[in-house]
């Protein structure tokens, strides 16, 4: 129970015995029965009566006895018939008073209800504050004004992306020093459209545009502007501007622009969408007929292909930041800043770190050093080893190994002969990436795990590697046929990725005989109304021509490995063997296991290469057995 779900209880509780004490209160505690007034007066103890209605209010004679209340019969009350003649005949002084002349019991009984109902409709409209801004404030902005000494993000914490900095760094100069270039006549982009993958960086550049520029920054996310009220998410953009142009000069920061900024009229049904209206205003207060000076916005979208055109001209997103993935040299950048302050070992190698990191962006080096650390406390060191990272680089990559799932002895067999077939089809073409891990544990989704690492960074790709790519793939069915006599249904998601690429070798590279130098593209469409409209790029005859050729080369890829795999037969047995009794091989290891089950002679078609034992966890493995190798050593020294 929370503190807040306490504090209405003990409030409610409070509540109900203040009642019940009221109540108590108002409640006579001398009250007589009507039989007990009349003896009173009869005995001449009755000083004087006060009526009220049927209510009765009197003094005794004795001051002693004090007052006292009774409630008379309706055909008892004051009148000709009435009990007026037996009172004055007693000598008691009679009086009456206008009923509902009571201030307290009207404020009890008619005022506490409407203070309840008050309470009510106030909690309910505290509760819908909390979950849309209150129906007041329903249509104001949501974003956040940070005055000029509040972001302390700096470019210097933003590593690499020199180009990207430069680009970002011409706004800055501009806000800081706009007479210098209106002396020239240089007018600054009104909109900075930041594209890239996610985990690039982008929210924290703007976060360093922020620092350097020295003006009010306004940051908002795509949706804010939506809310289940029409009209709301344009009403919101209005107050959005008002605020900006009221702090300008200052930049407006749009998170997930691409939310509020999709194309217009490109689902199904008509353009009143509520989401297009709050686009429409945008548009029109970015650059529209009252403007925008002094204003620079800058958004950020991982789905550039989705924005509105209208969105992207010149004047209102004026220029596009293109910001990718991280390169070789702006990976060990990143890694430098992310690592500072954290007890590094002395065998840490951030290139090396780098190098075996491709495609990770910045977002997943962070997370990569910070599952690291969290290794190397859960196994009790200070520092951080290689071996921590590269554990957690394998976490991020493949999975965790799953120690529960049981494997019996076939079907380890079989799993080690499936990953030996990949690792075989490595070693087999010299274009293939080099060959870092063999695994028949289950990890992560897979029961096996055969894992590659690229030593140089490539931007392009040669046909060349791309057909070993897909023997690699395939290279798993290969050795399940050759050994196994039939396919297992291990290799679902190698045929997937071999499908998938073939068809883009074919369709989108234009790398196939069959088809030609003809590129299509990717066909998918986001949304369902443009798909319909647009139709096919190619007709049918073409349709069934890629299909056919995707088959080809997927079977033409299989049968070449099935034959090498068969000249090859002992180089995978002994590979299949020493997996099943390691169940984990380095690239080295698998490699010299191949090259101890077959003849020189069939040795020279291995082309391929594994990762060196330099690389973090080869050389950790290699001390590792050192270090029992000397301790082993050292026992039997000391037996003797």
């Amino acid at each position: 129970m929370d503190r807040n779900t306490r504090f209405r209880i003990l409030a409610a509780v409070l509540l109900v015995v203040l009642l019940f004490w009221l109540f108590t209160a108002l409640q006579p505690d001398n009250r007589i029965s009507y039989e007990e007034f009349r003896e009173a007066v009869e005995a001449g103890e009755v000083e004087s009566a006060t009526f009220t209605g049927q209510a009765v209010e009197g003094t005794f004679a004795d001051e002693e006895e004090g007052t006292f209340t009774t409630v008379v019969p309706p055909p008892v009350v004051l009148g000709d018939e009435g009990i007026e003649e037996f009172l004055i005949a007693n000598d008691v002084t009679l009086d009456a008073e206008v009923e509902g002349d009571n201030f307290g019991a009207l404020l009890l009984f008619f005022g506490f209800p409407l203070l309840l109902f008050i309470f009510f409709f106030w909690y309910l409209n505290r509760q819908a504050r909390g979950q849309m801004g209150g129906m007041s404030n329903v249509g104001k902005s949501k974003a956040k004004v940070h005055e000029p000494h509040e972001p302390t993000t700096r470019f210097d914490d933003v590593a690499g992306y020199r180009e990207v900095k430069e680009e970002v760094q011409e706004t800055v100069a501009f806000l800081r020093e706009p007479d210098k270039f209106r002396g020239a006549g240089a007018e600054i982009p009104k909109g900075m459209l930041m594209v890239g993958p996610p985990g690039t960086g982008k929210t924290l550049l703007a976060k360093a545009v922020a620092g350097e520029a020295g003006v009010p920054f306004i940051s908002v996310t795509g949706s804010d502007f939506m809310e289940m009220f029409v009209g709301v998410g344009a009403s919101r953009v209005r107050d959005m501007f008002k605020t900006a142009r009221e702090n300008a000069p200052c930049i407006i920061f749009i998170d997930e622009l691409d939310s509020i900024g999709r194309k217009r009229g490109a689902g199904l049904g008509g353009g009143h969408d509520e989401r297009e209206q709050t686009l429409n205003q945008m548009l029109g207060e970015i650059d529209g007929f009252e403007g925008s000076e002094g204003i620079v916005i800058m958004g950020a979208t991982n789905r550039p292909d989705v924005l509105d055109p209208a969105l992207l001209r010149p004047g209102r997103f004026d220029r596009q930041v293109t910001i990718p993935l991280p390169t070789l040299s702006e990976r060990v950048e990143i890694l430098g800043v992310h690592t500072k302050g954290k007890p590094l070992d002395d065998d840490v190698d951030l290139e090396v770190v780098a190098r075996g990191t491709p495609g990770m962006a910045g977002a997943d080096l962070r997370n990569l050093i910070n599952e690291a650390a969290l290794i190397a406390v859960r196994e009790g060191y200070d520092t951080i080893s290689m071996h921590h990272i590269e554990a957690a680089r394998e976490r991020q990559t493949i999975g965790r190994e799953r120690s529960s799932v049981r494997l019996d002895e076939e079907e380890k067999r079989a799993v080690a002969y499936h990953e030996g077939g990949h690792a075989l089809a490595a070693f087999l073409s010299e274009e293939a990436d080099p060959v870092y891990k063999v695994t028949c544990l289950p990890t992560g989704m897979a029961l096996g795990v055969t894992e590659q690492l690229p030593m140089d960074e490539r931007h392009i790709y040669l046909k060349s590697y791309l057909d070993a790519r897909l023997k690699v793939m395939l290279g798993g069915r290969a050795a399940e046929m050759v050994v196994l006599g039939q396919p297992t249904t291990g290799g679902q998601h190698d045929l997937v990725q071999a499908t998938r690429l073939a068809r883009a070798v074919v369709r989108e590279y234009g790398m196939s005989d069959a088809l030609g130098p003809v590129g299509y593209g990717d066909q998918q469409q986001v949304f369902l109304g443009e798909e319909l409209a647009r139709g096919s790029e190619y007709s049918e005859r073409t349709a069934q021509t890629i299909d056919e050729e995707v088959g080809r080369m997927l079977r033409t890829a299989l049968e070449e490995l099935v034959a090498d795999f068969e000249a090859l037969r002992g180089g995978l047995d002994a590979l299949a063997d020493d997996l099943v009794e390691a169940e984990t091989l380095s690239g080295e290891e698998a490699l010299a296991a191949i090259r101890r089950g077959i003849d020189g002679e069939l040795a020279d078609r291995l082309h391929g290469s594994a990762v060196p034992a330099a690389t973090p966890r080869g050389q950790a493995e290699a001390d590792t057995r050192e270090d029992a190798e000397a301790e082993e050593a050292g026992e039997r020294a000391g037996m003797a």
